[in-house]
């Protein structure tokens, strides 16, 4: 929470106060900021976090907004994330990309197709930041980011020193990463570098692809072409969040031991699940899907009428109707399955 700002030293002349931050989140809540700026470099993030810790201010960095909850105004400062800028150097037969985490993450996936390269085909579409792509480790249709990525650079903004971690070092699971425990909250990402190759073999191992670029007639699909397909599944069951606010996947698909496995399958035979490890992964979207959810609507908030897993804003809700939407659907599936359904985007503050 904020502390109050201190008298012996000045608010920076470029921060803004009480700002609108409706465009900065994409479920189009609407918010402001006690305190706004946009940092471009490194050097003007470490002035910003160096001065609302003199000030005695809470911070928080934001980038594309794609994967946070906005409740109410935030207190403290709020950092826009906009470094950009992209560097490509080669090492054997591998290219190596560095780039901004300020950068849009698919317009860098399309660059990346230009060049020829493969590896991020698969993770085409996803809304957000290069900067926040670490933090949730995204992923899609077979890859995750943590295939990809070498190291990242960081602000400590403990010490107020730059570091660079190494892929090891960002401790990379489904969905999670050191950045989202509380040892790596302090970690504010500024670049990102990522192994690609300029001849690799695109990962086809999803149905809908294959469905899609066999629709298309293609056999043997360029890395751009499986882009091309991952784009078209993805607008055939995901809204756009320019025309409906969401966060794309709302819910983490659950994991559940063997045994709770074979006991579900047993009272539900059509359970959509993956093998995973020495269990299961069950498809969340299916588990909200037999509820009854999909397409229901509470005030301004409801679940996407095409896919159970998305939560939407349709517009004059707010962030605690749609976290009183996200809890009555997790008892829900606790009640049907004892399974216990963990969320995916960020509550702010």
């Amino acid at each position: 929470m904020t502390l109050g700002v201190s008298s012996s030293v000045a608010v920076p002349a470029n921060w803004q106060r009480h700002y609108d931050l409706t465009r900065f989140n994409t479920l189009g809540f609407q918010a402001t900021a006690e305190y706004f700026c946009q940092v471009d470099s490194e050097e003007q993030l470490h002035q910003a976090i160096a001065s609302a810790k003199q000030l005695g201010l809470s911070w928080r960095v934001l980038g594309g907004g794609s994967n946070v909850v906005l409740l109410e105004d935030l207190p403290g400062l709020t950092v826009h994330m906009h470094i950009l800028g992209k560097r490509v150097r080669q090492q054997d037969r591998t290219i190596l990309l560095e780039a901004g985490a300020g950068e849009n993450w698919h317009q860098l996936v399309l660059y990346s197709l230009a060049q020829g390269w493969q590896g991020l085909e698969n993770l085409a579409l996803i809304p957000g930041t290069l900067g926040a792509a670490p933090v949730q480790n995204i992923g899609a249709y077979g890859v995750e980011l943590a295939d990809v990525l070498v190291r990242v650079r960081c602000l400590d903004s403990q010490s107020l020193r730059f570091i660079e971690l190494e892929n090891q070092q960002c401790r990379f699971a489904y969905r999670d990463s050191l950045f989202k425990q509380a040892e790596g909250k302090g970690f504010i990402i500024t670049a990102v570098e990522l192994r690609l190759q300029p001849d690799g073999q695109p990962k086809l191992g999803y149905a809908a692809l294959n469905t899609q670029l066999a629709a298309w007639g293609i056999k043997h699909p360029t890395p751009a072409q499986v882009a091309e397909a991952v784009i078209a599944v993805r607008q055939s069951k995901l809204p756009d969040p320019a025309v409906l606010g969401n966060a794309g996947s709302f819910f983490k698909n659950p994991w559940v031991s063997a045994a709770h496995y074979q006991k579900l399958k047993e009272s539900f035979p059509a359970l959509v699940a993956y093998p995973d490890g020495e269990g299961y992964k069950l498809a969340a979207g299916w588990l909200i899907d037999q509820l009854g959810y999909k397409g229901m609507r509470r005030q301004g908030v409801g679940v996407h009428e095409q896919q159970a897993l998305v939560l939407v804003h349709y517009g004059q809700g707010d962030g605690r109707q749609l976290q009183a939407l996200a809890a009555e659907i997790r008892q829900a599936v606790w009640q049907r399955y004892q399974v216990e359904l963990e969320q995916e985007p960020q509550i702010l503050p």
